[in-house]
This record gives C-alpha cells, structure tokens and sequence, in this order.
C-alpha cells in the first residue's frame, strides 16, 4: 500500500510506515504548506491513502463530493506520535486489506467505516 501522511500527521508516523515497507509520502518532509485541495487531489492522481488527523478532509469529501482513493482519518484523545502509530499499527492488523477507497475514522478504541 501507499500512504500520504498528511502535515498535521507529523513526519514520525511517515518514518514509523517506511520502517514497514510502506511506500510513504510524507507531506511534512516533502511539501510543507500544501493546500488541503492539493494533498486530495495528490493523493488521488497518484493512488495514495490518505493519513490525516484534520476533519477537514471529512467535510470536502461528504459535503463537496470530493473523489478519494482512500483517507484513514485519526480521531484520537492522544494526539502524540507513538499513539498515532499504536492505533495504525491495530488498524491495520485487522482491517489492511479494507483501506483502498474507503473513508475510515478511527479512535483509540473504535474503527468506523464511513457510507457515502
């Protein structure tokens, strides 16, 4: 799979996915400053899975009817790095296979699948 870290997501977890062997893109690292409407559209062009923590992204695909190619949105109590990749880290022991274009919200203790 391939991931687009969003900004706000932080380069740690960008580092923690290569560490995987995840193909990453990291937007911190590699295009800070970045539009929202650029990083959708990137992520898109290029078949990336957006991880974000910004509930903007939520709002331009349901209420725009923006495309997607995937978004992992964390909705996390703890915003600090290492609970960001724990939580990734469970997702994707039990639910991987599941992420292509899917919008998929995520808390410490929940996984919800969103409906268009």
């Amino acid at each position: 799979m391939r991931f687009l870290v969003d900004e706000c997501t932080g380069p740690a977890v960008a580092r923690w996915l290569r560490n995987q062997a995840y193909e990453v893109f990291s937007v911190y690292e590699e295009a800070r400053g970045m539009s929202d409407d650029d990083v959708l559209q990137k992520a898109v062009d290029e078949n990336w899975i957006l991880i974000t923590n910004d509930k903007d992204f939520g709002e331009k695909i349901y209420r725009d009817g923006r495309s997607h190619r995937g978004v992992i949105f964390l909705r996390l109590a703890d915003e600090r790095a290492v609970n960001k990749i724990e939580t990734l880290q469970r997702l994707f022991e039990s639910y991987a296979e599941r992420l292509p274009d899917q919008f998929v919200a995520v808390t410490e203790n929940r996984v919800r699948f969103a409906q268009l």
